[in-house]
């Protein structure tokens, strides 16, 4: 398994502290250089690969930078802390968006991006819990996350503790029916510690949503099943921060984040080929000089 960057952790913990008071607009800009920092890794790493889904990596990567940021309580250097936030990424095909930014808060060395998907590597395609600090549950059969977000979250009350859990899902992902279980469950029990984001990129693999199965009106779908809902700007870190505040009404809470798949990228924007398309070596340089300006 690998071990927490220690020097890393200290620099990540360093900055959220010295943020904690500050005007939004300080976080909001640090917020913003850490999402291309991470944008410019994720399209390096499935370049290095050449495999990947990069552009739910692209789509997803502000609301992992703002949670990361500015929202979890944990401690890369103390990944099993028995009160710590729970964050579970359910739509774990996009890992290379979580790995890369577990590295910048040291959970790990940075340098192990660089074997993202190799043979035998801990940073396989899908996030798995004994081999990688921060990963709370294995996932990538899509449906899985979020009923375990649910478990953590009653477990959380039964045993007292104040900690949230926060689970990222896709937009596709809320096709699977499990996932409205666990919406029905977790508004039954009132799980107030809970928050789903969706990644509301409107494609998945082949096709946008809508096309295979409506998902519309998602807000009200949320609303019926006795959730708090909140619809934002999915690449507005000011935005994401007001949507991440705790619950207000003693109710779990659903933020329906509207992101752009391949977001950063323009020939990658909205186009369903990178579901899980590998650039070139031209469309890499012409990636990263892009995400750099």
């Amino acid at each position: 398994m690998l071990t927490a960057d220690t020097p890393t952790a200290a620099r990540y913990r360093d900055a959220r502290r010295a943020l904690q008071g500050s005007e939004q607009d300080d976080v909001v800009r640090w917020l913003q250089s850490v999402s291309a920092e991470i944008r410019i890794k994720i399209i390096r790493m499935i370049d290095t690969a050449q495999l990947g889904h990069v552009g739910g990596d692209l789509s997803v990567t502000d609301i992992l930078v703002t949670l990361f940021g500015a929202v979890l309580e944990v401690d890369p250097e103390d990944p099993r802390a028995p009160d710590r936030d729970r964050f579970i990424l359910s739509k774990g095909h996009c890992a290379a968006a979580l790995y890369s930014t577990l590295a910048w808060c040291g959970y790990f060395p940075e340098a192990e991006l660089g074997s993202f998907m190799a043979p035998l590597s801990p940073l396989n395609g899908h996030p798995n819990r004994r081999k990688v600090p921060g990963v709370e549950t294995n996932t990538g059969p899509l449906g899985h996350g979020f009923p375990v977000a649910v478990g953590c979250a009653l477990a959380a009350r039964l045993r007292g503790s104040a900690s949230r859990t926060v689970v990222v899902l896709g937009d596709g992902e809320m096709q699977e029916g499990s996932n409205w279980e666990a919406a029905m469950t977790a508004g039954h029990y009132g799980l107030s510690s809970l928050t789903a984001i969706v990644d509301r990129n409107r494609l998945q693999q082949g096709a946008r949503t809508e096309e295979t199965k409506a998902l519309e009106p998602l807000d009200a779908k949320w609303a019926a099943f006795g959730w708090e809902v909140r619809v934002v700007d999915g690449h507005d870190h000011a935005a994401l921060l007001m949507a991440l505040l705790p619950s207000a009404t003693g109710r779990p809470v659903a933020v329906v984040a509207n992101t752009i798949k391949g977001r950063g990228v323009s020939f990658m924007e909205d186009r369903v080929e990178w579901h899980h398309k590998v650039p070139t070596a031209d469309q890499v340089r012409a990636a990263i000089e892009e995400l750099s300006r």
